[in-house]
Formats: C-alpha cells, sequence, structure tokens
C-alpha cells in the first residue's frame, strides 16, 4: 500500500521508466544493453516506491502514552526550552528518519489541535543542531486528557523537499492516523511535559504509531 502523496511521483516515474526501456530497444541492437536498462528502471522504481509505502498500523490507542510520530532512531533526548509555542523547558526526543524508513507522520497522541504553523527555512543535514530552528518544518501542538500541550515538529533534511501536515487547528485528531508525510529523509522532534515518564533511550529505533516514547506519571 502506498502513501496518497507518493501516486504522482509513482505514475510519472513508471512512464518514464517505460520510455526509457522503449527508447533503448529502439536505439541498440545488442539485447544485453536491454537487459541493463530494464534492471536499472526495475530498481530505481522500486526504491522510490519502497520510499512512499505506507504499512497499515493496528493501534493500540491509550491516551496515557505518546507514541513514536514516526518510524526511525532516537538520536537525541534532552530538556530544552521550546522557543516556538511553549516558551518553557520540555523534554525533547528527536526521532531521525533515513531515506529507507516509512516517511509517514502519525499523531502521537489524540486530542484537540491547538496550533498549526508552516516555516519555510534551509535544508541542512537533519542531525544538525540548528536544524530545528532553520530548515523548512512545521509545528504542531495537540491538548490531551493527561498531558496538557504535546508538540512536535516535522523537520526537513539535506534530501527533504517537501512537507506534507494535515493538522488543522480546532479539529479532534486520533492517536496513530495520518497526519501528514515527509518527502527524502528528515526528523521529528516531539516535545513532552517534565513530568512524563520517558519510555526511550537514544539508540532505540522506533515504529510510528507502535512505539510508546513516553506514559504520563498516572498511566494503566
Amino acid at each position: 500500500m502506498f502513501h496518497k502523496e507518493g501516486h504522482k511521483i509513482l505514475i510519472f516515474t513508471l512512464f518514464i521508466c517505460i520510455a526509457l526501456n522503449l527508447a533503448a530497444s529502439l536505439a541498440f541492437q545488442n539485447v544485453i544493453i536491454h537487459y541493463v536498462v530494464f534492471a536499472v528502471t526495475i530498481v530505481v522504481f522500486f526504491l522510490i516506491a519502497q520510499f512512499f509505502r505506507n504499512p497499515t498500523r493496528i493501534v493500540k490507542q491509550n491516551n496515557h502514552h505518546i507514541l513514536s510520530p514516526v518510524d526511525g532512531k532516537v538520536v537525541a533526548i534532552e530538556e530544552v526550552v521550546e522557543p516556538e509555542y511553549a516558551q518553557k523547558s520540555m523534554r525533547l526526543i528527536s526521532v531521525f528518519m533515513s531515506p529507507i524508513n516509512v516517511h509517514v507522520t502519525r499523531y502521537p497522541i489524540g486530542g484537540e489541535v491547538v496550533y498549526s504553523k508552516y516555516h519555510k527555512g534551509k535544508y541542512l543535514v537533519a542531525w544538525h543542531p540548528k536544524s530545528s530552528e532553520l530548515n523548512e518544518r512545521t509545528t504542531v501542538v495537540i491538548k490531551t486528557e493527561n498531558f496538557g500541550e504535546v508538540l512536535y515538529r516535522q523537520i526537513a533534511g539535506a534530501l527533504a523537499r517537501r512537507i506534507v501536515n494535515y493538522a488543522t487547528p480546532n479539529t479532534k485528531v486520533q492517536q496513530g492516523t495520518d497526519s501528514g508525510f515527509i518527502k527524502f529523509g528528515s526528523r521529528v522532534d516531539v516535545y513532552i511535559p517534565l513530568d512524563a515518564e520517558i519510555n526511550v533511550k537514544i539508540g532505540d529505533v522506533v515504529k510510528g504509531a507502535k512505539s510508546v516514547l513516553a506514559k504520563s506519571q498516572n498511566n494503566d
């Protein structure tokens, strides 16, 4: 199953691959060249297709848990002052996505979207310390029952050239449902209250809508 954000790109890529194979068959008599062009185009199409895959996730919804919004690797856990919205100390958990990860962004918890904003920016590598402030990014804040306000930020990386964000202020959202997509490598930062119980450590590999990043103090 492929994400809707990839449909046009996949159709365009398929058209180019077919055109290249037809051109090769007309331009070259050597059958080996035909096979090489066919193999290369199949590999290219497969790589692009796997990037836009959207596997079905069975979500165990729990309003005492903050789930990872994306697939990737935890690269930072630290106390920081969130500068854009909260402007106070919060716990930051950063998840880095490589180009081979699923790039669907999912709501880490259910609640009401109270803030959603897109920022133009640069395309520094996603692990750069200043990427969360300087890169193209979106910031979403969800008002929750057990954590207060939870903020997550999609951050474009060196290869990412488009961030898609579905979060709309004053709407109710369900934990684990699609909230956006980031194309070609990136990072997502999750900001949670300091009194939440962290459930991951640096280096952990997490799955979107499956891995629990944090729990509330009175979690079930």
